[in-house]
C-alpha cells in the first residue's frame, strides 16, 4: 500500500507541545507509566539525569501528514509502551529519565521525493524535520533552566531520535561550557563519522566520559545492500572498548518483549560501520533468525550491559568532577 501525501505546510501542523505541561512528556521523574514501572520498579532519585529522544514511530500510511502529533493517544501508546519501556527503560538504573512528546517527521521522509537523509534544504520533506528538531531543542532547553538543577546529563537516542541528537549536540555541548556536564552520549542507530563533532569523540573505554557512542545492528554476517554505513563509528556494546569480539558469556543481558532479562544470549563482532550479532538464545528465536536487520532491536539486545555501563559512566564523573 503506497504511503498518502501531503506537502509540508507550517499554518497546518499538529499542535504545538508545550514542555511546561506534564501532557507534554512521554517521561518525567516522579510520573513514570505502568509499563516503566513494570520493567524498572518505581522511580527512585538519581545523582544523574538522561535525555532520551525516541526514534521513527510515526508511519501511518493513511495518515498524509509529514509530523506527528503528540496528542494523538495512539501515537502517545505506541511511544510509552514501545520506546520508553523498551529503549528509555535501559538508563533509568543510572539517571533520572526525561523524555518529551515530539512532533516528529513521519516515516516517509526517509524515501523519495521527501528523503532527507543527507537533509538537503530542497527536500520537501526538510520543513517537518526541522519542525521535529525544534521541539526537541525546545523541550531540552526548558529541561536546563526548569530540572537538571546542575546535574551531569545523559543524551539517549534512536534512530530518528539520534539524527536529531546529533544537532543538538553540537547546538548545547561540542565546544561548549555543557560539555563539561555530558557524562556520554548514546547515539545509536544511524552513521555517525569519528570527526562528526569537534571536541565530542567517540569513547573507547567503559569509564570514558563526555564522548559518544554508536553502532548499528545486523545479523552476523549480513550487510545493508546500501553502503551507507562504512566509516561509522562501531562501539561493542558488550566490551566498550576497542575489542572486535566478544562472546555469548560476556554479555550481560537483553531485554525480551515478555518483560525477562536473558543473559549470555549473544555474541557480536565489530565491522565497518556495523555491529554483527549472532541470533539470540530466547523464546521464539527462529523469527530472528530470518531477519538480518537487527535495527529495531539496537538497544533491547545489550539492555542489561548499557544500563550497567551508564552507571559506571556516571560514577566515573562524579569521581572524576568531585
Amino acid at each position: 500500500m503506497a504511503y498518502k501525501v501531503s506537502d509540508f505546510d507550517k499554518e497546518s501542523t499538529p499542535l504545538k507541545p508545550n514542555y511546561s505541561k506534564n501532557h507534554s512528556w512521554a517521561a518525567l521523574p516522579g510520573k513514570y507509566s505502568k509499563d516503566l514501572i513494570r520493567i524498572t520498579g518505581d522511580y527512585v532519585e538519581k545523582k544523574a539525569d538522561v535525555f532520551y529522544i525516541y526514534p521513527t514511530l510515526f508511519s501511518d500510511k493513511k495518515n498524509p501528514s509529514l509530523n506527528a502529533d503528540i496528542f494523538n493517544q495512539d501515537f502517545r501508546d505506541e511511544i510509552i509502551q514501545k520506546a520508553i519501556k523498551y529503549q528509555a527503560s535501559a538508563w533509568v538504573s543510572s539517571a533520572n529519565l526525561y523524555a518529551p512528546f515530539y512532533r516528529q517527521a513521519h516515516y516517509r521522509i526517509f524515501s523519495e521525493p521527501y528523503s532527507i537523509v543527507d537533509l538537503r534544504n530542497e527536500s520537501p520533506g526538510i520543513g517537518a524535520w526541522n519542525l521535529a528538531y525544534e521541539d526537541i531543542k525546545d523541550a531540552f532547553e526548558y529541561y536546563l533552566k526548569n530540572y537538571n538543577d546542575d546535574k551531569p546529563i545523559i543524551i539517549a537516542t534512536h534512530s530518528q531520535g539520534t539524527m536529531h541528537a546529533i544537532q543538538l549536540v553540537k547546538d548545547y555541548f561540542d565546544d561548549k561550557p555543557l560539555k563539561e556536564k555530558l557524562v556520554a552520549a548514546y547515539l545509536i542507530g544511524t552513521r555517525i563519522l569519528p570527526n562528526e563533532f569537534k571536541s565530542i569523540k567517540p569513547m573507547t573505554s567503559p569509564d570514558d566520559i563526555g564522548g559518544f557512542v554508536s553502532w548499528n545492528t545486523y545479523k552476523m554476517n549480513n550487510l545493508p545492500k546500501k553502503k551507507w554505513f562504512i566509516g561509522g563509528v562501531t562501539t561493542n556494546p558488550i566490551s566498550w572498548d576497542s575489542k572486535k569480539y566478544s562472546e555469548k558469556e560476556e554479555h550481560r543481558g537483553l531485554l525480551y518483549r515478555d518483560g525477562e532479562i536473558y543473559s549470555n544470549a549473544l555474541e557480536v563482532r565489530v565491522s565497518d560501520g556495523i555491529l554483527w550479532s549472532s541470533v539470540p538464545k530466547i523464546p521464539g528465536r527462529f523469527f530472528l533468525s530470518l531477519v538480518k536487520n537487527y535495527h529495531y532491536a539496537d538497544i533491547n539486545l545489550f539492555w542489561l550491559d548499557i544500563s550497567e555501563n551508564s552507571q559506571n559512566r556516571v560514577d566515573q564523573w562524579y569521581l572524576l568532577n568531585n
